[in-house]
C-alpha cells in the first residue's frame, strides 16, 4: 500500500477536524454548505483533473473541513490533490504550530478513497470565507477503461472512529468552527462528479442542459443558475453542448429563452 502527501491545508490543526469537532459536544448552525464535484471526461489513458468546489460559505466562516472522496478505482487512478484558491486564506503562514506539523494529506492507492481536510488554529480572519475551488483532484483514467465507461467520485464522510479510540464510525462530513467550548457544525448538501471515459464530448438533445433527456422549463432554470455561479450550479461537459442552443457561441440567458421557446413547441 503506497501513501502519498499533497498540500491541502494547515495540518497544525487537523486535530481539530479530527478530534476536538468528534466528540466536544455540537451546536447545529442554520446554513448549509455546499461540495460540489464537477463531471469530466478523458479518453482511455489520459489525464483528468476534477474540481471539488464549496458555495455558500457562512459570514462566520469555516474553520475546519473534513471529508472523503470516494472513486471507481477500476477505472480511474487519482496521482494528486491540490489545494484550489478557496483555502488560500494565509492560514499556513499565520498558524504557528505549522513548523512542527507539516501540510499533507494522503490517500492509499487501490482503495478508492481519498481523505480530504482543511483546518485552521489561526483566528477566525484566516478561516474559508469565500466560494470557490477547494481542491484539484487530478489522476489518469486506466489502460484497461472502456470508451462510456463512468466513474463516479462522491463526496462521503471519512472513514474513521469518531474520534481515537471511540470504536463507532464516523458518520458525518466535520464543517464548521469552534466557539468557546463549543463546536457550531453546518449542514453539508453535496453533489457527486464523475469522470466519463471517452475521446470527445458530444452534444445530446438540443437545450437538455441538465441531461434528463427531456426539455423543459428545469433546463431553462439550469441554464440561469449556471450563468450567475458556475461554481454552485455546474453543467456537464455535454449539459454545456446541449444548453448553448440559441445559435450565438457561449451559454447566455438567450439560451434560456430558446429552451423555454423549445419547450413550447415554438422553436
Amino acid at each position: 500500500m503506497k501513501t502519498k502527501k499533497m498540500i491541502i491545508g494547515a495540518m497544525a490543526a487537523t486535530m481539530l477536524s479530527l478530534s476536538v469537532c468528534s466528540y466536544v459536544p455540537a451546536v447545529a448552525a442554520d446554513d448549509t454548505v455546499q461540495i460540489t464535484v464537477s463531471k469530466e471526461s478523458a479518453k482511455v489513458g489520459g489525464a483528468f483533473e476534477v474540481k471539488v468546489s464549496v458555495a455558500d460559505i457562512p459570514a462566520n466562516g469555516i474553520q475546519c473541513l473534513n471529508f472523503a472522496l470516494e472513486y471507481d478505482s477500476n477505472v480511474i487512478t487519482i496521482d494528486s490533490v491540490t489545494a484550489g484558491a478557496a483555502t488560500k486564506t494565509g492560514a499556513e503562514g499565520a498558524d504557528t504550530s505549522s513548523s512542527m506539523l507539516p501540510t499533507f494529506n494522503s490517500f492509499s492507492e487501490g482503495e478508492g478513497v481519498v481523505a480530504v481536510m482543511w483546518s485552521t488554529a489561526s483566528d477566525a480572519s484566516y478561516w474559508l470565507k469565500n466560494d470557490g475551488e477547494f481542491v484539484v483532484v487530478s489522476g489518469k483514467v486506466n489502460s484497461g477503461a472502456k470508451d462510456g465507461d463512468v466513474a463516479n467520485i462522491k463526496v462521503v464522510p471519512t472513514k474513521r472512529d469518531t474520534y481515537t479510540g471511540s470504536g463507532v464510525a464516523n458518520k458525518a462530513i466535520d464543517c464548521g468552527y469552534t466557539k468557546g467550548d463549543e463546536v457550531v457544525k453546518y449542514t453539508v448538501k453535496t453533489t457527486d462528479g464523475s469522470v466519463t471515459v471517452g475521446d470527445n464530448v458530444t452534444a445530446g438533445l438540443k437545450g437538455d442542459a441538465n441531461c434528463d433527456e427531456k426539455v423543459n422549463v428545469a433546463d431553462a432554470v439550469a441554464v440561469l443558475q449556471y450563468i450567475a455561479n458556475q461554481t454552485k450550479y455546474p453543467l456537464t461537459e455535454t449539459g454545456k453542448l446541449n444548453a448553448d442552443c440559441d445559435g450565438t457561441a457561449g451559454i447566455t440567458g438567450g439560451d434560456a429563452t430558446m429552451i423555454q421557446k423549445i419547450d413550447a413547441g415554438i422553436a
